[in-house]
């Protein structure tokens, strides 16, 4: 029953902050009195001919009135209701369970939250990526019921509304996004993690041409033991101008067309509540009208359902920082040591200031990339939302650990939620994509893109000899650059901003401009094979995360500042600190690029590992050896 209510109002103050044009689409939530309690209802709201839909008033939601619990006192009567204070959920019970209660997703299937970015004519709540990553916020305070509520319809469910047909759309959507169907993800296996192109899960068409037999494995599938659907990747046989080649096919896999088995869920470090578990398929029977898109299109599908889902991870990291930033600081502001609270030494405050800044980035990050998605039918921001689940993944793990660190020991324990937070939060550096393999995904599809841009000059750059006036300039023009303290200012991206911005449009127009000459550089020195510089291209990474993450934080702090927004210094100050500090990094990420391998120590990690790998293990003698 809290469960519902405490959700249903955070889901109706996000309704009520809205504007019709906003809410269109949003589900419209209706409190009602019975003799049990009180009931929450989620009903679609469709949009009038405007464009806007009618939310009902605070007066429509409420109970027309409560019993006095005060003045009932004065009789001696107790309502015991009022012992049971209203919580989203009982995560620690989550936890030490690892099993989400039945009454806890049911309630939230009756609010509508399996359908939310289903369209409205489908069931759903048809939410656009902002208030997609709106809501990430609220179901991220339980990191199991989030990964749950991901992995039915951030990847479980997204193929069929991105390569579905109108058939498999009206057959599937509908009971998904109530919740009498769960979806879950199925690409994962024993020998294919981050490498996906190399599964070994196999469809192959029957003598009649009307079924697919599905065979293999997949592991660590979310909802894989309690889903009804799945959109499962396997390699098929297709023909390429003649010849027979294997592509990977994406399928819808009902649980009931027979074969398929589910293994014992996954003891995990964290998300423990959330269904983990190895997925068979054994003479699975496919009709071939459950091929989702084309046959041997699936690798590609599998990657756009992955790049799409990826920004929510900065709101829902953001939502659990905010969170744990208020409780630590309450502590903080408490606690006392040395004849002082922890709030007044610098060593703290410097922490809380540091995670501010982080939260304030990472939701900055999210709601421009979720803003980029709902402008366009075909959005191209597929590297901005890596980058911010690379930034967000990694700046919620560090504050995390550095909010259990200013409560100590308590912190490290299991009565306190820190620690179950801290668990939680590793798991986003690994999924959906590692940080390495995204940070190497940014970086060459940067330097793909720009490499279209760039072929003649980059070719003429290396071959020196055939092209000497070429070279001179260019070196001249670089050596001209770094002595005068970067690229000249050509954006004027101080004219977009406030005033009161103007260092930090410089520094970021700085440091655009040096990124495009090392861009130039990486792939005058390597050319194609740029792939293999893997350090080089993890520095060419975070500069453009950071580029970004200014970006992010100076339109958002900007726009505060104009409008007049409450706590608008605060935000100024926010975002000036970070442009600081993201700037620092890039300029030593420059610095490190133009050394080169040798002299930047990337030749010494590289032998270093070579010797670790050599000798199975850590290779120099115990300090205590000797050798007589």
């Amino acid at each position: 029953m809290y469960t519902r209510s405490l959700l249903t109002r955070q889901l109706v103050y996000l309704a009520k902050k809205s504007n019709g044009a906003e809410t269109a689409g949003f589900a419209r939530f209706r409190s009602t009195a019975s003799a049990d309690g009180l009931q929450s209802q989620a009903t679609s709201q469709p949009a009038t001919a405007g464009g806007d839909s009618q939310i009902t008033t605070a007066k429509d939601r409420k109970p027309k009135t409560n019993a006095p619990f005060a003045k009932n006192l004065f009789l001696g009567n107790f309502d015991k209701e009022m012992l049971v204070y209203p919580e989203i959920m009982d995560s620690k019970a989550i936890d030490v369970n690892a099993k989400i209660p039945e009454e806890t997703l049911q309630a939230i299937k009756e609010l509508g939250l399996f359908g939310q970015q289903i369209p409205q004519e489908y069931g759903g709540l048809g939410l656009n990526a902002t208030k997609y990553a709106r809501i990430a916020e609220i179901t991220s305070q339980d990191g199991s019921i989030a990964v749950t509520l991901a992995a039915h319809q951030a990847i479980g469910l997204k193929g069929i509304l991105i390569a579905g047909n109108e058939e498999q759309k009206q057959k599937y959507l509908p009971k998904l996004a109530v919740g009498e169907m769960t979806a879950a993800f199925c690409l994962t296996e024993p020998g294919s993690g981050s490498d996906a192109a190399s599964i070994q899960t196999r469809a192959t068409l029957s003598e009649d041409g009307k079924t697919f037999l599905l065979n293999g494995g997949k592991i660590w599938i979310s909802n894989g033991g309690t889903a009804d659907v799945f959109t499962v990747f396997a390699k098929t046989e297709v023909e390429v101008n003649g010849e027979k080649k294997d592509k990977v096919t994406a399928f819808i896999v009902e649980r009931a067309f027979g074969g398929v088995t589910s293994g014992k869920p996954e003891d995990k470090l964290g998300i423990r509540g959330s269904n983990t578990c190895e997925v068979h398929f054994d003479n699975t029977p496919v009709p071939v009208e459950n091929v989702l898109g084309e046959v041997g299109s699936g690798f590609k599908l599998a990657m756009n359902i992955l790049n799409s889902g990826r920004f929510s991870m900065g709101s829902s990291g953001a939502g659990i920082l905010k969170k744990l930033i208020g409780w630590t600081a309450e502590h903080a502001t408490t606690r006392r040591q040395f004849g002082k609270h922890l709030s007044e030494f610098g060593l703290i405050k410097e922490k809380f200031a540091r995670m501010a800044v982080t939260a304030y980035a990472m939701e900055s990050m999210a709601y421009l990339t979720a803003g980029i998605i709902d402008m366009y039918e075909e959005p191209d921001c597929a590297v901005e939302a890596a980058m911010v689940k690379v930034f967000s993944s990694e700046g919620c793990w560090t504050c995390v650990s550095e909010c259990l660190q200013i409560l100590g020991g308590l912190g490290y324990m299991k009565e306190y939620p820190y620690e179950r937070y801290l668990r939680d939060a590793r798991i986003l550096l690994i999924f959906e994509g590692t940080n390495e393999i995204l940070r190497l995904f940014v970086a060459l599809q940067g330097l793909q893109h720009a490499g279209k841009q760039l072929k003649e000059l980059v070719k003429k750059l290396r071959n020196p000899l055939n092209n000497p006036g070429l070279v001179i300039s260019t070196a001249w023009s670089r050596v001209r650059s770094r002595t005068s303290g970067g690229p000249a200012a050509k954006l004027r991206l101080n004219e977009d901003l406030h005033p009161t911005f103007k260092k930090e449009a410089m520094a970021l127009e700085k440091g655009v401009g040096q990124f495009q000459m090392a861009v130039e550089s990486v792939l005058t020195r390597h050319g194609n094979k740029v792939v293999d510089q893997q350090m080089e291209l993890k520095r060419l990474a975070d500069i453009v995360m950071d580029l970004y993450a200014m970006t992010s934080v100076l339109s958002r702090a900007s726009r505060s500042y104009c409008i007049g927004l409450r706590n608008a210094e605060h935000e100024v100050m926010l975002a000036k600190t970070f442009c600081y500090e993201a700037n620092r990094r890039v300029q030593t990420n420059m610095q490190e690029l133009a050394k080169g391998s040798v002299a930047n120590m990337d030749e010494n990690y590289q032998h270093i590992a070579d010797t670790i790998f050599k000798n199975g293990g850590f290779a120099a003698e115990h300090a205590l050896a000797r050798n007589w």
